[in-house]
């Protein structure tokens, strides 16, 4: 088996620098009591300052005040882990959090759908950064080892024990993933590599420390297999961004906007599923939440087409107060088929599927305002056919025109062609408006197609009732 680990080492700052629509913007996290605050992690911008984590609030205030302040969220941390092992479920059926701050993932068993491990971990670079978190990837044959690589360098990998033991000789005790207490012990005896360690008596090793030193660099080796609780992805997708001041027009929820629809995009192709409905919450600081709910006629996952929904939902709704915060929950999350495609597309790019274009209209236009046609059970071409706010198409069950004239007209071309019928249509007795009449599929000079009849027992001229496309 192969086990990449994903390396996240500045989750804390990614989860608040990525609702931030200036990422440049120098940024600290802060910890600690009212009368202390310190500094607990810094982004390269305020490093620059000569910002660093460790540093007083006091302190950094003495030296610029042209920073951003936000608090460190520990349940952030937790929820932004959660939500990235639901998109690296995507990837593979074994995925643990074992690690604090690290994704462990059985990737053998996915090379065969994402190709070879070079272009699956270009793929797994790609979509981390456009969810802006920052990584560092390593794989070797075990979990343990995965771990201890990414701390040795990013985009090692070990795809076999012999080059994995080659890897893990050379380094020192202290990048090993031992205890700082026993690190120390092993440094006072001269001991600094782990090929020192491996070198020494098992029995000694046993009677000096404690059992746990020997299982440990048992699992780093593959020896002893490493326990492991796989994550299951929540069936619940909910998302909240508090906003860095009150926002009172619409433009200005576009970005927080963007945001929750990508990661909603992202969460559901991790469990292979779509949505159908969900609901935005824009919180106010005094009254009741404005609600926007938006509902699609089948399920879909593509993060530009939910952005655009939602924003023409958002469009449509008054602000009754200045938003503090959005959320975004999802609780229908239905299985996902994807639209059939032609393998050969013509014009591609002047193309939209049709499902796309029906949910633009009904977000920009209102539910009500797109119809389409609905079969009625009645022959009478007139009365077969109702217009209703669904996504049903009309069933065809004969030839029949997709023009139909509000009234028939006589058709009097001498050159007319009859293709095929007659087909007899008798119907609306219980009703008083019943029709007898003989359907034929024409053909004119000029090529065009039309739908004529005649009544039946009458000698006068077809009367056209309808063109075909």
């Amino acid at each position: 088996m192969l086990w990449a680990c994903i390396l996240l080492p500045q989750l804390a700052m990614d989860g608040v620098q990525r609702h931030r629509a200036d990422v440049d913007e120098p940024l600290v996290l802060l910890t600690g009591s009212s009368q202390r605050r310190i500094l607990q992690a810094v982004n390269p911008t305020a490093r620059a300052l000569g910002l660093k984590p460790g540093q007083s609030l006091t302190a950094a205030q003495a030296l610029t005040r042209g920073f951003a302040t936000a608090e460190y969220d520990s349940v952030a941390i937790e929820r932004w882990q959660q939500f990235l092992a639901a998109w690296a479920y995507g990837f593979s059926a074994q995925v643990s959090l074992h690690y604090p701050r690290c994704l462990l993932l059985e990737v053998q068993s996915s090379l065969g759908l994402f190709g070879p491990w070079p272009r699956f971990e270009a793929r797994l670079r790609a979509e981390l950064s456009a969810l802006a978190f920052q990584h560092r990837i390593a794989v070797a044959p075990n979990p343990a080892a995965a771990r201890v690589l990414v701390n040795v360098g990013d985009g090692l990998l070990a795809g076999d024990g012999q080059t994995l033991k080659r890897i893990l000789d050379p380094l020192p005790v202290d990048r090993l993933g031992l205890s700082a207490t026993v690190t120390t012990a092993f440094k006072r005896m001269g001991l600094r590599q782990l090929r020192q360690l491996l070198a020494l008596p098992r029995d000694s090793l046993a009677k000096r420390f404690p059992a746990e030193v020997l299982g440990h660099l048992d699992t780093l080796l593959g020896h002893r297999p490493l326990a492991l609780e796989f994550f299951k992805p929540a069936d619940i997708f909910d998302a909240r961004i508090e906003l860095n001041f009150e926002v009172a027009s619409h433009q200005a929820l576009l970005f927080p906007l963007r945001r929750l629809t990508a990661d909603l995009a992202a969460y559901l192709a991790g469990r292979d599923s779509g949505v159908q409905r969900f609901a935005l919450s824009l919180e106010h600081r005094a009254g009741a939440d404005t609600l926007v709910q938006v509902g699609l006629l089948s399920a879909e996952r593509d993060p530009g087409m939910l952005f655009e929904l939602t924003r023409g939902r958002l469009e449509h709704q008054q602000l009754p107060a200045p938003v503090l915060a959005v959320r975004l929950v999802a609780r229908e999350l239905p299985v996902f088929m994807p639209q059939h495609q032609q393998l050969f597309d013509e014009r591609p790019q002047q193309n939209q599927p049709w499902e796309q274009l029906r949910e633009r209209l009904r977000a920009r236009l209102g539910d009500d305002a797109l119809h389409s046609l609905g079969a009625r059970a009645d022959h009478r071409p007139e009365r077969a056919w109702v217009s209703e706010p669904t996504n049903t198409l009309l069933p065809v069950s004969g030839p029949r025109p997709g023009w139909l004239l509000s009234e028939p007209q006589p058709l009097r071309d001498i050159s007319l062609r009859i293709l095929s019928g007659p087909e007899r249509i008798e119907s609306g007795w219980w009703d008083g408006e019943d029709i007898r009449r003989d359907y034929y599929v024409v053909q004119t000079r000029t090529g065009q197609r039309g739908w004529a009849f005649r009544p039946v027992g009458s000698d006068g001229p077809l009367l056209l009732h309808g063109w075909f496309a």
